[in-house]
């Protein structure tokens, strides 16, 4: 699933192209793709139908567009990626998968593309949570490290109040959101912790460098495109991310550790798995 860099990577390219573009039309050609939205597929399009795209947001993994309607009322086109969805402009990827299609002014065409079919698009009306104005789908996630509203301290005061492992809480999208397995990995290996460590054992300071470390990676991740192991994640154009040359945990089992030379290690997680150094990262004591 793609990570908060991969989904800011998306938005970014639709805000450009997309801002201030008038929905023409709109077809679904799946039914899935429109599963989560209550009035399923004519209600959709019914209500995207002459409508403004006039703003675009994203909290953790999950991107919206913001929609005018005709009559001056707003709310959110929230568009779930899944495992595969794919959000281009112009190009229709490949056509068996289009899943939904929208029609723009100055004749833009977005298309949904989506192989495995996880994904969709649903509309939602905004929430305020935090000071911040959400659609209701988003609004249970915790601030991502890349928001303006993050609390890093607030967090790293939550980390140490879970009795849990600390990678288990760094993909627990309620504490902080956007970040998934690969920058999961990656930040650990920046700070020398073991992703079974017990988040109640470790500093505040510590939390904290975790946290930045987070971010840092992630801002990192962003500026080179995202992370593409496959043609199923690219940006609005078509293009794939190239942070996978980058990465220093994910995916690197069996190699040496760019730190430190020892071989690289790789365990079953969570239905997936943890790459780290043995070596930087100690596994903790039973």
């Amino acid at each position: 699933m793609p990570e908060l860099p991969e989904v800011e990577v998306v938005r970014r390219g639709l805000h450009t192209h997309l801002l201030d573009r008038t929905i023409i039309d709109v077809s679904v050609a799946h039914p899935r793709a429109v599963r989560r939205h209550d009035g399923g597929a004519p209600d959709l399009t019914a209500r995207l139908r002459g409508a403004r795209i006039v703003g675009t947001g994203r909290r953790g993994k999950y991107l919206w567009l913001r929609i005018a309607a005709a009559g001056g009322d707003e709310f959110a086109l929230v568009v779930h990626l899944g495992m595969s969805g794919q959000m281009l402009i112009g190009g229709v990827g490949n056509p068996g998968h289009i899943r939904i299609t929208a029609a723009l002014s100055d004749g833009i065409l977005l298309n949904f593309v989506d192989q495995r079919t996880f994904g969709g698009w649903q509309l939602a009306d905004f929430v305020t949570v935090g000071g911040v104005e959400v659609p209701v789908p988003v609004a249970h996630l915790a601030p991502d490290p890349l928001d303006p509203a993050f609390d890093r301290d607030a967090v790293v005061k939550v980390l140490r109040g879970k009795h849990s492992e600390i990678k288990r809480l760094l993909l627990d999208q309620t504490v902080v959101s956007g970040i998934g397995n690969i920058y999961a990995d990656e930040a650990l290996w920046r700070v020398g912790i073991h992703g079974a460590r017990p988040a109640e054992v470790l500093s505040k300071p510590k939390l904290a460098t975790l946290l930045d470390a987070a971010a840092e990676v992630m801002t990192d991740a962003l500026a080179a495109g995202g992370t593409s192991f496959d043609e199923l994640y690219v940006n609005v154009n078509g293009q794939s991310g190239y942070f996978d040359r980058a990465l220093d945990a994910y995916g690197r089992e069996g190699r040496p550790c760019r730190r430190c030379g020892a071989i690289m290690r790789r365990e079953k997680f969570m239905n997936r798995s943890s790459c780290y150094c043995p070596r930087c990262q100690p596994r903790p004591r039973r």
